[in-house]
């Protein structure tokens, strides 16, 4: 240990000493850790028009678990995403949707996936001058130094007002995809000595196609991924306003901020590992339980080694089965289940049916092995995060690209509320925390 880690070192014990604060004064003083109270209902700090998020029901009086349900605008996600084409790319239209508030009709969904296809591109020398200096396989954190850094090029940055905002969150809702596949393949080059490619993206083609375009050096793609890449970025755009980076998007907003700082601040939150890092924690686990599960159709030994995990004696020792459970919904999650179908088919493209096996057995064992060993307020079961990384793994989507793809997506959501906060709210947001400090 050198000088300066043995430092900080004391300096850790010092603030741990000062800092830590008796668990028993949270339950006294009724703070409600994380937002949630101890059933996962979110303390209420807003409202908004943009999404619903249902999880269970009042019968009789009595609050029921229910098959969760996913509301944009007015819609629910599954009837958006099933009344789409056989091969019809959707993020577009359904980007519109979230952001203006109703469904576009023909010659204004052709308008907005016109403008948004001539906004997908960078300013002059700008994959030169920032994406590629400074490779990090940490692509969210390459992409926010992108984010702030277009600023720089904007003359009306600053300018908060509504339409403005609304270039920008086009404008960068457009650029997202090039920020992080080009992100990636600068530290695919300059740290991992591969071969350097850039694929300037085609106008006429949708964000998922564009997506694989870029990020394959033989720019090819079948019908089938570019649907389920597109069906996964839909169901990804927005999931109500108190997840952890939208709160973040209407906070920063809710300061007077700009909208680059805003999404930058959104993208930092975004990439923690409690966040959107969760599917690369499943494929993480998925690895370890291929490497000590030996027969996949083998529920018995499956299931073994899930209590294992949840034991604490196997994987990362945390008792965690990631994929599992989800803050707000109990029964289902049904952006899971619309995505399952689509998992299933890319799943038979590939030739991964063994692969699928595994995922599905752990699906119906886990959520029995949790309710057992676990005091649960409310059911278990598999959230979209369970496949996504599955999915992301099928199309050769590298594993430092996969929070990219969730912040590609989601950037239509934080769009959509910080508009909205614009519009109605005039209030910076500042909740309390009481001062437990003694007095000296």
């Amino acid at each position: 240990m050198n000088a300066i880690e043995d430092y900080v070192k004391k300096q850790e014990e010092i603030c741990r000493k000062n800092d830590t604060i008796a668990p028993r004064l949270y339950d006294e003083y009724g703070v409600n850790c994380g937002l949630r109270d101890e059933n996962g209902k979110g303390v209420l700090t807003g409202l908004t028009n943009i999404s619903k998020i249902v999880s269970s029901k009042i019968i009789d009086g009595e609050k029921i678990p229910c098959d969760g349900e996913l509301w944009y605008r007015g819609y629910r996600v599954e009837k958006l995403i099933g009344e789409l084409g056989p091969e019809e790319m959707g993020f577009e239209k359904i980007a519109y949707l979230l952001l203006m508030g109703e469904l576009p009709g023909k010659e204004q969904e052709e308008e907005f996936r016109q403008y948004i296809g001539n906004a997908r591109a960078l300013p002059t020398n700008f994959t030169r001058d920032v994406i590629m200096k400074a490779p990090t396989e940490d692509i969210m954190s390459s992409m926010t130094k992108s984010i702030l850094t277009l600023a720089s090029y904007d003359p009306n940055a600053k300018d908060t007002s509504i339409s403005n905002s609304l270039r920008q969150c086009i404008q960068l809702i457009s650029q997202f995809p090039l920020l992080a596949v080009y992100g990636y393949n600068a530290f695919n080059h300059y740290e991992k000595n591969a071969s350097m490619f850039i694929h300037h993206p085609d106008p006429e083609l949708s964000t998922a196609e564009n997506i694989l375009m870029m990020m394959r050096p033989e720019k090819t793609f079948s019908k089938v991924e570019a649907k389920v890449l597109d069906t996964a970025l839909i169901l990804h755009m927005e999931h109500g306003g108190g997840n952890n980076s939208t709160f973040t998007t209407r906070v920063v907003t809710s300061s007077g901020s700009d909208t680059y700082s805003t999404m930058a601040a959104a993208m930092c939150s975004l990439k923690g590992p409690k966040h959107g890092g969760a599917n690369i924690k499943v494929m993480e686990m998925m690895q370890d339980i291929r490497e000590h599960v030996s027969d996949y159709s083998d529920k018995e030994e499956v299931s073994a080694y899930l209590e294992k995990i949840v034991d604490k004696e196997a994987f990362d020792h945390k008792g965690l089965i990631y994929g599992m459970g989800h803050a707000v919904y109990s029964l289902s999650d049904p952006r899971e289940k619309v995505f399952k179908k689509y998992v299933d088919e890319l799943a038979k493209e590939k030739g991964r049916e063994k692969d699928l096996l595994l995922y599905e057995n752990i699906e119906e064992a886990a959520p029995k092995i949790i309710g057992e060993k676990r005091r649960i307020f409310k059911g278990v079961s598999p959230n979209v995060d369970f496949y996504s990384g599955f999915v992301y793994d099928m199309l050769g989507i590298p594993q430092e690209l996969y929070t990219a793809m969730f912040g590609i997506a989601r950037i239509v959501g934080w769009s959509a509320h910080r508009i909205e906060e614009l519009i109605c709210t005039d209030k910076i947001i500042r909740p309390a925390y009481m001062s437990v400090m003694e007095e000296k």
